[in-house]
C-alpha cells in the first residue's frame, strides 16, 4: 500500500481549499498513492478555535453531500481511496466526521469522533456531539483501514478496539497546533499505539497560521514496531508519500505475543468496577 498524507493550510475560501485538495489528490495519485488522507477540517479554517455562534451549524454539511460528491468522483476516476474530515450535519445534530471513499467512488462509511474535548481554542463541545456509530474498520482492496480522529488517539481503549476489529493501518486526521502538547508527545503516543497494537499509524496534520492557532504540520507514519518511517516538514504544505508493507502487521510483536497473551476476562471485571 502506498499512502499520501495531505498536509495543507486552509484560507477562508472553502472552494479554494477544495480546489487545492483536488490538485493534491491528482498529484498523489500520479505518484502511485492508493490511499490519500486529509487532515481534520482540511477545507475550512478550524472552527473550534473560537466559541460557536448561533449560526455555526450553517457551516456543517451532510454526508453524502457536495464535498463528498467531488471527491467520490475523483476517487472513482483515479481508482484511489480517499479519507476526508468534515463538519457533518445529520438530523439536527453535528459531528466531527471522516467519510472514507472507496476506489469505486462509493462511501464505505463514516467514522465520527467519539471523545469531544473543550479547552482554550479547542471549543469542540460547542460544535460536536460524541460519535454514535461504533468502532469501524474498512476493508478496501488495498488493506484494512481504521480511523482515529484527532482527540480519539489519546484513548488506548479506542486504539485497541481498532486493532481488535482488524485494522492494519490507522489514519489520524488531526488539527495539532504549536504548543498544544509537550514537544514530541503526540508522536510518542502513536509510536506506542502502533507497537502495542501491531498496525501502522499515519497522522495527517493541518498546517498554517490562523486567527487563534498556528498548526504545526509534521505529519508522520509509524510502522508496527513503533518506528517513524516517514515525516513531513514543520510549518510547510506537503504531500507526504509512504510505502507501507502490510505483511509487517502479521509479523509484529503485538500479533505474535501481546494479543496471544491478553486476559480479556480480567479486563471486563476491572472496568466494571470503575
Amino acid at each position: 500500500m502506498k499512502i499520501a498524507l495531505v498536509q495543507q493550510s486552509a484560507s477562508n475560501d472553502k472552494q479554494e481549499n477544495i480546489s487545492k485538495g483536488i490538485q493534491a489528490v491528482k498529484s498523489a495519485a500520479d505518484k502511485g498513492a492508493n490511499v490519500i488522507c486529509f487532515a481534520e477540517l482540511a477545507f475550512t479554517q478550524f472552527y473550534p478555535q473560537k466559541k460557536a455562534s448561533s449560526d455555526s451549524k450553517n457551516f456543517a454539511e451532510t454526508i453524502p453531500g457536495p464535498t463528498t460528491k467531488i471527491f467520490s468522483d475523483l476517487a472513482k476516476e483515479l481508482h484511489v481511496v480517499i479519507i476526508l474530515n468534515l463538519y457533518e450535519y445529520q438530523n439536527g445534530y453535528t459531528y466531527d466526521s471522516s467519510p472514507i471513499i472507496n476506489s469505486d467512488g462509493e462511501i464505505l462509511g463514516i467514522t465520527r469522533m467519539i471523545h469531544i474535548t473543550d479547552y482554550e481554542h479547542f471549543y469542540e463541545k460547542d460544535y460536536y456531539i460524541p460519535g454514535n456509530n461504533g468502532v469501524k474498520v474498512y476493508d478496501t482492496k488495498f488493506g484494512k483501514i481504521g480511523i482515529a480522529i484527532c482527540y480519539d488517539r489519546h484513548y488506548p481503549e479506542y486504539m485497541r478496539a481498532l486493532a481488535l476489529a482488524g485494522a492494519e493501518i490507522v489514519f489520524i486526521p488531526q488539527a495539532g497546533s504549536i504548543g498544544e502538547w509537550p514537544e514530541g508527545l503526540y508522536e510518542a503516543e502513536l509510536k506506542v499505539a502502533a507497537f502495542q497494537n501491531g498496525y501502522f499509524t499515519a497522522l495527517c496534520n493541518r498546517v498554517g497560521r490562523e486567527e487563534k492557532l498556528t498548526f504545526a504540520g509534521e505529519s508522520f507514519v509509524c510502522n508496527p514496531e513503533g518506528k517513524v518511517i516517514a515525516r513531513a516538514g514543520s510549518l510547510i504544505e506537503e504531500i507526504l508519500m509512504c510505502d507501507v508493507d502490510l505483511k509487517e502487521v502479521e509479523n509484529s510483536h503485538a500479533k505474535k505475543l501481546f494479543f496471544r497473551d491478553r486476559r480479556p476476562e480480567l479486563y471486563k471485571e476491572w472496568f466494571e468496577k470503575v
